[in-house]
């Protein structure tokens, strides 16, 4: 495993006055912006290539690329204002032709155990769960015999199997992105409001086995809105740096 790929084109409406000048992935929670954190967590878990897919303020990771130039590189979604994270992905297909990558969104942090489980899990293809957290806006995740069926917001959309929360972190090989490519391709004609997790891996998970590895006790979050950034500033970010 040594390619990931950072999904970073969202507008992140949901964080208002907080993102007047930049994208989510440059809040800053200690001494470097968050994206930049995940960069180095992600290049101390031994990946020598990281796509970033921008899209909002993507002049910001360009500066960001060439400040990391044998590390970093940068592909565009130009419909960024009106498409989902699936075409978002769907844009750094020609860059990922050939290899298995991890996938993360811009928006997280994570403690670095996150990555380690995943590169190390014994299955191709698995999306990171963790325990309960409280969060709010929580993804649930629907498995059987540790497998994933559905996710959803709504937890009394699934089925009694609910494995855990949705990290944001995944594990993807050529098989089951071709497979994500081709049903993407389908909808798209229709319309590029298609997300990756919750719309792509939920169809493929139909004909394709993808693990749901968990983590209890995972001390993450994503930075959605204004209640997870308050969250992140108070409890999440100084639990991470104390481990540290």
């Amino acid at each position: 495993m040594r390619t990931a790929v950072i999904l970073a084109a969202g507008m992140g409406i949901r964080l208002g006055s907080e993102l007047t000048d930049r994208p989510k992935g440059f809040l800053e929670l200690g001494d470097r912006p968050i994206i930049e954190e995940s960069v180095q967590r992600l290049s101390d878990a031994g990946i020598e290539r990281i796509v970033i897919v921008t899209g909002y303020g993507a002049e910001h990771y360009e500066k960001l690329a060439a400040r990391y130039p044998k590390l970093i590189e940068t592909v565009h979604n130009a419909e960024f204002a009106n498409s989902g994270s699936m075409y978002s992905l769907f844009c750094a297909r020609r860059k990922l032709e050939d290899e298995a990558f991890l996938l993360l969104e811009s928006d997280l942090i994570y403690e670095p155990r996150a990555l380690d489980v995943l590169i190390d899990f014994d299955q191709p293809d698995a999306i990171l769960l963790s325990g309960p957290t409280g969060a709010g806006d929580e993804v649930y995740v629907e498995s059987r015999d540790g497998m994933l069926v559905s996710m959803s917001k709504y937890r009394e959309a699934l089925g009694p199997g609910i494995a855990g929360e949705l990290v944001g972190i995944s594990k993807i090989s050529r098989g089951l992105f071709g497979l994500m490519l081709n049903i993407a391709e389908d909808l798209f004609e229709e319309s590029f409001w298609f997300d990756y997790e919750t719309d792509c891996l939920v169809a493929a998970a139909h004909n394709w086995a993808i693990a749901c590895p968990v983590i209890n006790g995972l001390v993450w979050t994503e930075i959605d809105d204004t209640t997870h950034l308050e969250r992140a500033r108070t409890e999440v970010y100084p639990k991470l740096r104390q481990d540290d």
